[in-house]
Formats: C-alpha cells, structure tokens, sequence
C-alpha cells in the first residue's frame, strides 16, 4: 500500500483526480478524518470535509505513474 497527502480545493481539480483514477485497476481510498470514500467516486469525494487535506490510499505496489501524476495536487 502506498499513501499520499494531497488537496481537492477546486471542483476542476476534483474532476482531474478522478479522470486519473478511473481507469486504475487497483483500490483506491481517500481518507478524511474517520471517513473513507471510494476515491473514483466523485460523489463519495463530494462528502468529505475537503477544506482539509486528504490522504489518499493506492492498493497497489505498481502505482509510480499514478502517484507521478497525483503529486501535482501534494498538500
């Protein structure tokens, strides 16, 4: 499992993340305080308090492109 904190301030940045992650094979979560969504779900995104950064939980041991990508929106 490999984790990075990241910030989702604008509804474009929302919609970016989760055009990244969509097409990812493997689970992805985001965590926000003791709430966990489903990260390719923009709706479940919508739900957490996203005034505070966010940490993201990528399943996966072959995820260096995605977290490449991911790090443009690092807190």
């Amino acid at each position: 499992m490999k984790s990075i904190t990241i910030s989702l301030e604008k509804t474009s940045e929302v919609k970016e993340f989760v055009a990244m992650t969509q097409d990812c094979a493997y689970e992805i979560q985001l965590k926000s305080g003791k709430y966990v969504v489903d990260a390719k779900s923009i709706l479940g995104i919508y739900s957490l308090d996203l005034t505070q950064p966010v940490t993201v939980e990528i399943y996966s041991d072959d995820c260096a492109d995605l977290l490449a990508k991911l790090s443009k929106f690092a807190a």
